[in-house]
């Protein structure tokens, strides 16, 4: 077949979030893709810094990270942005102001509040990012950087419509459940991401096969011409999808790959 650009989300679609692998199946049909002479991205929400190793070390093309905001091609730098400084200072103040709370995530680091939230999933974040050594120099609160994205918790307490109002010129929130949203830079997805790509290799969208299972991937499912769904996935894909393959568990990467026949 045609060479093909494959992009592929991390959790719960390569890394499976109950081992905490990447199954053996998944690493052989990825190798042999590669063989084949097609392309492989990791297309992520998760700002490059908190790429996990087990990620890192296999031989992907590049890595598409912080929903289109920072993509490379093996060692160069394709494309990156940060939401600018002053900008990003005023969004944590009104956060704090709206009784939400947060994570930045940047290119170079995470950055957390520095006191204990009320936020148990936000605990839970930061015990994941500081045990992989992230989220240790600087606090929300203060500090000098910059970040790609956030992640924001709300409950009873919060403003969150105040505080969807003053970021909605430059942040588009995704809503992850749970009263928690995912916000990303206005006019950066994961379909920017693809399309960056596929021009620079002067590619269709019918040579672009997207796998993932949550709610970030929805642009990339609207976007390619073959969108996978792993067997466990939210339900906003389903409109867009054009197969579903196996929990990750399950072999489902190597189940898709064989279905288009990339191997």
């Amino acid at each position: 077949m045609e060479r093909a650009a494959l992009f592929l989300d991390i959790d719960g679609t390569i890394l499976s979030e109950i081992t905490k692998e990447i199954p053996q199946s998944a690493l052989d049909a990825m190798r042999a893709a590669k063989r084949a002479g097609h392309l492989l991205f990791i297309n992520t929400g998760r700002t490059f810094c908190s790429i996990p190793p087990k990620i890192s070390q296999f031989e992907f093309d590049g890595f598409l990270c912080g929903c289109g905001t920072y993509l490379t091609y093996h060692d160069e730098v394709l494309f990156s942005r940060s939401i600018p400084e002053r900008r990003g200072r005023e969004i944590i103040d009104k956060m704090i102001e709206c009784r939400l709370d947060g994570i930045m995530e940047g290119t170079q680091d995470i950055y957390l509040p520095s006191r204990m939230s009320r936020f148990d999933r936000l605990e839970s974040s930061r015990r994941y990012f500081q045990n992989a050594g992230l989220g240790l120099e600087e606090y929300i609160e203060k500090g000098s950087f910059v970040y790609d994205k956030l992640f924001v918790y709300a409950d009873e307490l919060s403003d969150k419509d105040t505080f969807f109002k003053f970021v909605e010129k430059d942040i588009e929130p995704i809503n992850r459940g749970g009263d928690t949203y995912e916000c990303i830079q206005k006019g950066y997805s994961k379909a920017t991401a693809c399309e960056y790509i596929l021009k620079k290799f002067a590619m269709e969208t019918e040579q672009a096969y997207v796998f993932g299972d949550s709610s970030n991937d929805l642009s990339m499912f609207e976007y390619a011409g073959h969108a996978i769904a792993m067997g466990d996935h939210a339900k906003e894909l389903d409109p867009y999808t054009e197969y579903v393959t196996d929990k990750v568990e399950e072999d489902g990467i190597a189940r898709a790959f064989s279905h288009y026949g990339l191997i």
